[in-house]
């Protein structure tokens, strides 16, 4: 009983030996169509996401989309993630933090004037100087909050958020709140307890994490 090839894999052969021996183009031959071709049909991308958001905005699908994002975004505005770690303070600790930093390259002016140069270490209070405080609380927290704003003015301090609303606290309070996105200004400072202050104590920073005792009852 004889094996029967498939077609094409007669086809690959036939042209193998054609390149090795040379065939010139004039002794070539009509083999004829080994199997069946088929037209290669690639959709657009493009075409195919726009007929799909077509089809959702004439279903109010698109609208109910971009309003739950809406919802979201306003949402995360009104009421960011908490910063993961933060605990209330259980004991009050106080450190100093250096703000300096090693250049890691030479830093120009317009006119080419070296500035900085690289492995220069530069302390940014050497040129400016922090005047207000930094306090950073639990705004979910009532008493930090009243200590917090018992304390500090608007003028002192900046009250920083490390969860709750801002927003709301800003309606509620008459002042202006902020909240540390991601946690950069504790993690950069150290803090994992609050309430805690941040203030300028001549070249570098003092960071106090503060205990707030109960009051006891009148």
């Amino acid at each position: 009983m004889k094996r029967v090839l498939p077609a094409t894999f007669v086809l690959g052969i036939v042209c193998a030996l054609a390149a090795i021996s040379g065939t010139d183009r004039s002794d070539a031959k009509d083999h004829g169509q080994a199997a069946q071709a088929f037209p290669v049909i690639e959709p657009d991308l493009l075409s195919t996401i726009e007929a799909r958001l077509r089809r959702a905005e004439t279903s109010g699908e698109l609208a109910r989309m971009n309003d739950l994002l809406a919802r979201r975004v306003e949402a995360k505005v009104r009421r960011p993630d908490p910063v993961a770690g933060i605990t209330p303070a259980r004991e009050g600790r106080n450190w100093t933090f250096d703000p300096s930093v090693t250049m890691q390259r030479d830093i120009h002016d317009q006119k080419g004037n070296l500035i900085a140069a690289a492995g220069q270490r530069i302390n940014p209070l050497d040129f400016v100087a922090i005047r207000q405080e930094l306090v950073f609380i639990d705004g979910d927290d009532a008493r930090q909050l009243a200590w917090a704003q018992e304390r500090y003015t608007d003028r002192k301090a900046k009250i920083i958020l490390v969860s709750g609303s801002p927003i709301e606290q800003m309606t509620a309070g008459k002042r202006r709140f902020y909240f540390d996105q991601a946690g950069k200004l504790t993690g950069r400072f150290g803090i994992e307890h609050v309430p805690a202050v941040v203030s300028q104590a001549g070249k570098v920073m003092r960071v106090e994490e503060h205990v707030l005792r109960s009051r006891r009852p009148d």
